[in-house]
């Protein structure tokens, strides 16, 4: 003889959370789990869009929003030397660079936990790093930047989408417990870079337009 569910487990049936569903920010469509952003410049913020909006939204330098690219690319032989790092007075030791348009300079972020916090840029020192490593003239305009991860023994840079720096800026903000971030913000940060090297390719910086190193 069956037995009929009780009426506390179908309660408990329907009290399982659904699973979110992403929507382009722009017309409401629903968003596969990888989908493209679009980044507001005059205020940094980015949005979700589907591949139509972000197609009809991406109108240059001079519009409201600007498409982010996906290319990922590790400057394998980057060229920075101690004295140069030290000349761009950042305060840790995770950075990104990009050209702001709406402010017509230069901006370099670390994140803390706090979040995304801006750092006076020595800019003599950037363009000291333009001169010998000139693929970064490549670099667009408020949706791509210079990632830097000089964590410990760590000697990598990349030029990457401006949404993955600040997905790296809610890795630590999430992650970080007591004064020094704990084991595990280190962790989490090794486990970001780990997904980044999967998704880029190698690229030298002599400026060869992304030809694999």
């Amino acid at each position: 003889m069956a037995v009929a569910p009780s009426p506390l487990s179908a309660l408990r049936r329907f009290a399982k959370p659904r699973p979110v569903v992403e929507r382009c920010e722009l017309c409401g469509l629903e968003l596969p789990k990888e989908h493209q952003h679009l980044l507001e410049p005059a205020n940094r913020k980015l949005l979700c869009a589907c591949d139509a909006c972000a197609i009809l939204f991406d109108t240059g330098e001079n519009g409201r929003f600007r498409r982010i690219p996906r290319r990922i690319r590790k400057l394998v032989d980057f060229q920075i030397t101690d004295e140069q790092w030290a000349g761009l007075h950042l305060p840790i030791n995770l950075a990104f660079i990009y050209r702001s348009t709406p402010a017509k300079r230069v901006i370099a972020m670390y994140p803390s936990p706090a979040g995304a916090t801006e750092s006076l840029l020595n800019l003599e020192s950037w363009d000291e790093l333009i001169a010998v490593n000139p693929i970064l003239r490549e670099m667009q305009p408020d949706v791509e930047s210079l990632l830097i991860n000089r964590v410990g023994d760590e000697r990598h840079y990349w030029m990457a989408p401006i949404d993955e720096c600040f997905r790296l800026v809610g890795v630590i903000r999430g992650s970080w417990r007591g004064l020094s971030g704990g084991h595990e913000v280190w962790g989490k940060i090794k486990d970001f870079f780990d997904d980044l090297g999967k998704r880029g390719s190698e690229v030298r910086v002599e400026g060869d337009g992304g030809q694999r190193a």
